[in-house]
C-alpha cells in the first residue's frame, strides 16, 4: 500500500473506548508508515498520542453548540491542504462537521469517508449521519443488524464489521486459582479476605451496570453456603455518592455487607480478573461490544452474563454457558453455580480470541482505508 495520510476525528481525547480505539489506529498508521492526524478539542490522552508519531489539531468540534459550525472552516482547510486521503468519522457531531466541510470538495481531491459505529445510538437523523461514510464500520455483529434495521439506505455491501480488539500481552492468561492475585486484591479491601470464590463486576457507577443484580445473586450465593465475595471496582465515584449509599442500603438487607467491596476504578485490571473465580458483565441495556468479555477471558477467567447486545453475541460465539436469559435471575444463579464448580471448562485461552485481538482490529482497519485508496 502507497503512504496515505489519515486524519480521525472525535469531540476529545480525555478517555473511553472510542479514543482508545483511536489511538490503536493512529498507532498502527504510524508503525505501518503511514501519516496519521487526531482531531479533537485534545485532552489528558494528546501526549500518549504524540509519542506514538502521530499529529494532532486542536479544534473543538465535539461541542453542542451552533458556535461548532465555526470549525466546518478550519477542517475544511485542512483536509484540502493537507493531502489528506482518508477521513475517518467515530463520533456524530464531528461526522457533521466533516460532512459539512467535504462538500464543495472536487471529487479529485476530496478525501474518502470512513465512519465506525461504536455505540447502539438513539435513532434519528442525527444519528444517520455515522452511516453514511463510503465505508461503516460497526464494532460487532449486532451494531451491523442495528445499521441494517434502522437505517435501511445503507448498504450491506458498505458494511464492515470489525469488533474492538484486546493486546493478549496485557491480558496473559493466569492460572486458576492465581494465589498471588488473590492476596493482592484482598490487600485492596478487607471485605475480599476470604478463602471461597471472588466475584467482579468492573464498570462505572451507574444503574446501568447492573450492580443491583451482582448484589442479589452474592446474596443467593452466600445462601447456598459459598463464602462468596463480590468486588465492584470503578462503581465507586465521584458523583454517585447516592447510588452507592443505595446499593449499600440494599447489601445491608440482604446480608452481604461484608462480602462487598464497592471501589474506585483500578489500572491493574488484568490483575483483578487474575484474583477473580467469575467475571460479571450485567449490563441492564444492551451494549455495541463486551470488552470486559474479551479480557476477562483472555486471563481465563469465565464470564456470565445477560445475553443481550455485544456481550451476548460474544458469549455466544466464546463461551455460551455464560450467556443468560436477558434478566432471568434463578438461570443466572444456577450458571453461576455450574461455572464455579467447573471453571476450567468455561475458560478460554487466546488461540480462540485471535479475531478479537488488537493486531487484528488495527490491521482489519487499515484493509478498509486501502479499499477506498488503492
Amino acid at each position: 500500500m502507497r503512504r496515505m495520510t489519515v486524519v480521525q476525528l472525535l469531540p476529545a481525547l480525555e478517555s473511553g473506548g472510542v479514543e482508545r480505539s483511536t489511538l490503536e489506529i493512529a498507532r498502527a498508521l504510524v508503525d505501518a508508515g503511514h501519516r496519521a492526524i487526531v482531531v479533537s478539542a485534545g485532552g489528558r490522552l494528546v501526549p500518549c498520542l504524540l509519542a506514538s508519531g502521530a499529529e494532532h489539531v486542536t479544534l473543538d468540534i465535539g461541542r453542542k453548540s451552533l458556535l461548532t459550525l465555526r470549525q466546518v472552516r478550519p477542517l475544511r482547510a485542512l483536509l484540502a491542504g493537507g493531502d489528506v486521503d482518508i477521513v475517518h468519522v467515530r463520533s456524530r457531531l464531528p461526522a457533521w462537521i466533516a460532512r459539512f466541510a467535504l462538500r464543495g470538495m472536487a471529487a479529485a481531491t476530496r478525501p474518502r469517508l470512513v465512519s465506525t459505529v461504536h455505540g447502539l445510538n438513539s435513532v434519528s437523523a442525527y444519528s444517520a449521519v455515522m452511516t453514511r461514510g463510503e465505508r461503516v464500520i460497526c464494532v460487532s455483529g449486532c451494531v451491523r443488524d442495528h445499521v441494517l434495521r434502522h437505517y435501511p439506505k445503507t448498504g450491506p455491501d458498505r458494511l464492515r464489521v470489525i469488533p474492538r480488539g484486546i493486546d493478549p500481552a496485557v491480558f496473559p492468561h493466569a492460572p486458576l486459582p492465581d494465589r498471588a492475585a488473590r492476596q493482592w486484591a484482598a490487600a485492596q479491601h478487607p471485605a475480599l479476605v476470604g478463602s471461597g470464590p471472588l466475584l467482579l463486576l468492573p464498570g462505572r457507577g451507574t444503574r446501568l451496570k447492573g450492580h443491583a443484580d451482582a448484589l442479589q445473586l452474592l446474596a443467593r450465593l452466600r445462601g447456598d453456603g459459598l463464602d462468596a465475595r463480590l468486588w465492584l471496582p470503578g462503581a465507586r465515584e465521584s458523583g454517585r455518592e447516592a447510588y452507592i449509599a443505595e446499593l449499600e442500603a440494599r447489601a445491608v438487607v440482604l446480608g452481604i455487607e461484608g462480602a462487598l467491596a464497592f471501589t474506585a476504578p483500578t489500572d491493574a485490571i488484568a490483575r483483578a480478573y487474575a484474583a477473580s473465580d467469575l467475571v460479571l458483565q450485567l449490563s441492564r441495556k444492551p451494549e455495541a461490544f463486551g470488552r470486559t468479555v474479551i479480557e476477562a477471558l483472555s486471563v481465563g477467567r469465565p464470564v456470565l452474563g445477560w445475553d443481550h447486545g455485544g456481550v451476548g453475541e460474544l458469549l455466544g460465539q466464546l463461551q455460551p454457558a455464560g450467556a443468560v436469559p436477558a434478566f432471568d435471575e434463578a438461570v443466572l444463579h444456577q450458571r453461576a453455580r455450574g461455572l464455579l464448580a467447573r471453571p476450567s471448562v468455561a475458560a478460554v485461552t487466546m488461540p480462540l480470541l485471535s479475531d478479537y485481538t488488537l493486531h487484528a482490529m488495527q490491521r482489519a482497519t487499515l484493509d478498509v482505508y486501502a479499499e477506498l485508496i488503492d
